[in-house]
């Protein structure tokens, strides 16, 4: 599992990604390493992870995951990094579950997710938490990409950004300057995991996400996050930093 864990947004997940990529690297499935640091780390709510195969032919993965307590894991990154999400998140994680699961049962599955599905996929995939000082919130609803990213840059040193996307993750490994996360505002620091996992979970409503509360960041635009964007003309590339659409 190849990753610059020192990267601003690898680096929260660094401890326990490099344990369990030593482990692997040593010849362990992903799913036997994800289980033994769950165990390590007596980590409660975690489903048990096993290999792919116990997925059964026609079988959603999340009404599984529901059904059995169990995860199927393939051996790649992708399915590494939804674990180690796992691990940090584990009530926010099946709660997602849990909707997807619900929304299924109700519903089937279509050519199309409906709002409450394709909102959960598209935060557990590609979400990120951000708690920031108020004039920072005010410019990134708007879109107001300079004024978020350089006249306010100041303001960054005392904003929180944890990724909890696991596809998000691992778009780190090859970063693209358009690569943009769906971010969801928290109220509070990040600092205790226990506690953002409890809010998170409590957040995850029906109505709140068929609402997309989301709002997209351009995530190489954070200060830190690329060298390139020391420069400020980072910035002028409309076709990543797109300003917001007015209304007719």
């Amino acid at each position: 599992m190849s990753l610059d864990w020192s990267a601003p947004g690898l680096a929260p997940w660094r401890e326990p990604g490099e344990r369990l990529a030593r482990r692997i690297a040593a010849g362990a499935p992903v799913h036997a390493a994800l289980n033994e640091e769950a165990g390590r780390a007596r980590v409660s709510g975690v489903p048990r992870f096993v290999p792919q195969q116990a997925l059964g032919a026609g079988m959603p993965y999340e009404r599984f995951i529901r059904e059995s307590g169990c995860c199927p894991s393939r051996d790649n990154l992708h399915d590494f990094l939804n674990g180690l999400v796992w691990l940090a998140f584990p009530r926010a994680k099946a709660r997602l579950n849990e909707l997807q699961a619900d929304q299924i049962a109700r519903h089937g599955i279509g050519a199309e997710r409906g709002p409450v599905r394709d909102a959960v996929t598209l935060f557990d995939e590609n979400g990120l938490l951000l708690q920031a000082p108020p004039p920072l919130w005010e410019a990134l609803l708007a879109r107001e990409w300079r004024r978020l990213f350089v006249e306010l840059r100041p303001l960054w040193t005392a904003a929180q950004v944890l990724i909890f996307g696991h596809a998000l993750l691992e778009k780190l490994a090859a970063p693209r300057k358009d690569m943009t996360a769906h971010v969801w505002r928290a109220p509070a620091p990040l600092h205790d995991a226990a506690q953002a996992d409890r809010w998170l979970a409590g957040e995850f409503t029906p109505d709140a996400l068929a609402a997309k509360p989301f709002t997209p960041l351009p995530v190489l635009g954070i200060p830190g996050w690329c060298a390139a964007n020391q420069n400020f003309s980072f910035y002028d590339d409309s076709l990543v930093f797109r300003p917001m659409r007015r209304r007719a």
